[in-house]
């Protein structure tokens, strides 16, 4: 079952166990500079406000209800990042795992290929050299966050939304074609009797890990949301250009976690999928009547108010390379230079100070303090 509660997804498998619970936030968050760095992640602002499609069938897309699903608000070149969160059970020693495919435009965001429900493990062929197809999926709870496209080991492009049409997302410079948009997620649960054997009642806590909000309040509830006029009925020809896609931007080092469990642990059969419509702010406000969270601070800003990032670590599980699809994308920035166009504001570079670590100490490393 899949429903959507204080603006995140929730996802439920009681059939499969009675833990068996997910939840995926939408994290606004600042736009890293693309600079050529490798930038830390930067924080959760607060959570994007979503609404049901449903609710609003007479006003969105024809296209946005025939495939379903809710909706958020994006500024152009506003940036976001995914959190999961699943059940921590009660007296094990995990949460519980689930196995969780993103794309956008129908792209997979760790492989580069074509959506496809079933999951995808990685693969080695060819009997004469040795070529690896990446898992097309992430793995929670090993796998706490997702910030953007994998395109090499340890090292991801920020999710950054441009309009549908324009030439800069992912989906149009590997289909050539500006059609979905969005997001989309499917996620599989692990077998109930697979969790239960992997993970036995014991009589300590799990490990959750923490990647908090840096700028006062910023989530939905703080944003200052108003309703103006009443919403009017969107016309067919506006279809593209209220649709937003995701594009990649600035580099940050974020590692994903291959698939250390059995590929049969996971409930093949089961599963939940969702399309989330990215809607740009005049859209939203046309569709809904509210107006759409404040833009995110620059990253000069941030830092001149002291706030940190994050660098999260786990040596118990091997690293993805990366998709050699998505290696090939070019930035918004890059691409805007090549059309002569300035797509995105000033966001000049910075070098973070207060940089939180998170998980697990890497080998041979001393921590430095602020001072």
């Amino acid at each position: 079952m899949l429903e959507l509660t204080e603006n995140a997804l929730v996802f439920t498998f009681p059939e499969v166990h009675a833990e068996a619970r997910l939840v995926i936030e939408f994290q606004r968050t600042l736009r890293i500079p693309d600079d050529g760095r490798d930038y830390p992640l930067p924080p959760g602002l607060g959570r994007f406000p979503m609404q049901h499609l449903d609710d609003h069938a007479d006003r969105v897309p024809p296209s946005w209800m025939k495939r379903g699903g809710v909706m958020l608000p994006m500024y152009q070149s506003e940036a976001l990042w995914l959190n999961f969160r699943p059940s921590t059970g009660s007296g094990r020693p995990s949460a519980y795992p689930f196995a969780i495919k993103i794309a956008a435009g129908k792209i997979n965001a760790a492989s580069g290929e074509a959506w496809s429900n079933e999951l995808k493990k990685k693969e080695t062929t060819g009997w004469f050299k040795k070529k690896e197809s990446p898992t097309d999926y992430l793995v929670a709870p090993k796998q706490p966050w997702l910030d953007g496209y994998v395109v090499d080991t340890g090292r991801i492009r920020q999710f950054v939304a441009m309009p549908l049409g324009d030439g800069y997302t992912a989906e149009e410079q590997i289909t050539g074609v500006a059609e979905f948009g969005g997001i989309q997620v499917i996620v599989y649960p692990m077998r109930g009797d697979a969790y239960e054997r992997l993970f036995p009642k014991q009589h300590f806590g799990s490990f959750s890990a923490a990647r908090s909000s840096g700028w006062g309040g910023g989530g939905p509830a703080a944003s200052g949301a108003s309703y103006g006029q009443a919403p009017s009925a969107a016309a067919p020809q506006q279809e593209l250009q209220s649709s937003m896609g995701l594009a990649a931007g600035g580099a940050m080092k974020q590692e994903i976690y291959d698939d250390d469990f059995d590929f049969a642990d996971w409930d093949h059969k089961t599963s939940s999928r969702c399309f989330v419509h990215l809607a740009n702010s005049t859209a939203w406000k046309d569709i809904t009547g509210t107006t759409p969270p404040h833009k995110c601070p620059t990253s000069k800003e941030y830092k001149s108010a002291g706030l940190p990032w994050y660098d999260y670590y786990d040596d118990t599980a091997s690293v993805s390379a990366g998709s050699a699809i998505l290696n090939t994308l070019k930035t918004v920035s890059q691409l805007g230079k090549e059309k002569g166009e300035k797509p995105l504001p000033e966001n000049a570079p910075v070098n973070p100070t207060h940089v939180v670590k998170v998980g697990k100490r890497r080998p041979n490393e001393v921590s430095d303090g602020d001072f």
